[in-house]
């Protein structure tokens, strides 16, 4: 019976442990409307077991822009409420479609808030970081997004989308620059692998 309470006490510090690490969703939204400008390398991990790299600019609210290193060497856009994939071994026109219907739109929002209703489907903690699984309350069938942050401090680390189709995509993000300047062309819709914060 000493053994079962001894085994049982455990088990409740453990868990007691593990709630400690979770970061409250009032402190993430903070810190995700906290931030302004953001870049950083990543390393991107797709559905069908391939994976690219390149460079992520970051302006909030509403924009981002993902620059692919070669062979790939596409650029993807959001901004002015859409996305636009450039690819420039594709002999079509540019890809758009509105930005709302990605879940990456939550933590471009001017303001998020991850405490409404129906947003947040999962809050737990991995041991090592606060996973937050979130959607668009009012269009869930747009897809979820999976938000990993580190503690202490607190930093976004990657994200997982699950996209309407139940596709999987992976971005894990390197050393984030917060608060530079980044130039508007970076976000326009034209594209253009144009690598730099102000060209």
């Amino acid at each position: 019976m000493a053994k079962l309470l001894a085994g049982f006490v455990l088990a409740l510090s453990a868990t007691s442990a593990l709630a400690e690490g979770k970061v409250p969703l009032s402190t993430i939204s903070t810190y995700l409307n906290g931030l302004t400008t953001v870049s950083a390398p990543f390393t991107q991990y797709n559905d069908d077991g391939s994976q690219s790299t390149g460079k992520l600019y970051l302006h909030r609210p509403g924009r981002m822009r993902f620059e692919y290193d070669p062979p790939n060497g596409a650029t993807v856009v959001a901004g002015a409420g859409a996305v636009v994939i450039h690819d420039p071994k594709s002999n079509q026109p540019p890809e758009s479609y509105p930005l709302k219907r990605t879940p990456l739109s939550i933590i471009l929002d001017r303001q998020v808030n991850l405490g409404q209703a129906n947003m947040v489907v999962g809050h737990s903690f991995d041991g090592t970081a606060t996973v937050v699984t979130a959607q668009d309350p009012k269009n869930p069938d747009y897809g979820r997004i999976d938000l990993k942050f580190s503690g202490n401090p607190m930093e976004l680390r990657s994200w997982v989308i699950h996209d309407s189709s139940g596709g999987q995509t992976t971005v894990v993000l390197g050393e984030l620059t917060k608060g530079e300047a980044l130039g508007s062309s970076l976000f326009s819709s034209q594209g253009g692998n144009r690598r730099g914060s102000n060209r």
